[in-house]
């Protein structure tokens, strides 16, 4: 995660990558979780997709933002990942 975090350390110095990133900030939040167990739990793309009976490419996608997925696929996600989903709504 480190090469990560510098990566994003640089990228954020740009106003528009820095505005982009804070109107997509909850679904950056989720990827990064997401990927940050994936990586705890010592397991690939396709572990994780075969856990959950899928393909690796619907993690690939979930990861890389390119879709919206069902709360469904959510919560298999992060039971294969022995987490705990929680969302929350709350006023401004």
């Amino acid at each position: 995660m480190k090469i990560y975090s510098q990566f994003k350390k640089e990228a954020l110095k740009n106003k528009k990558i820095k505005a982009g990133y804070a109107a997509l900030g909850p679904e950056f939040e989720i990827i990064a979780a997401f990927i940050k167990r994936r990586l705890e739990k010592g397991f690939t793309q396709k572990e994780l997709a075969r856990r959950i009976g899928t393909k690796q490419s619907a993690i690939a996608r979930l990861e890389s933002g390119a879709y919206n997925p069902s709360l469904d696929f959510l919560k298999k996600v992060t039971h294969a990942l022995d987490a705990r989903l929680r969302i929350t709504v709350s006023g401004r």
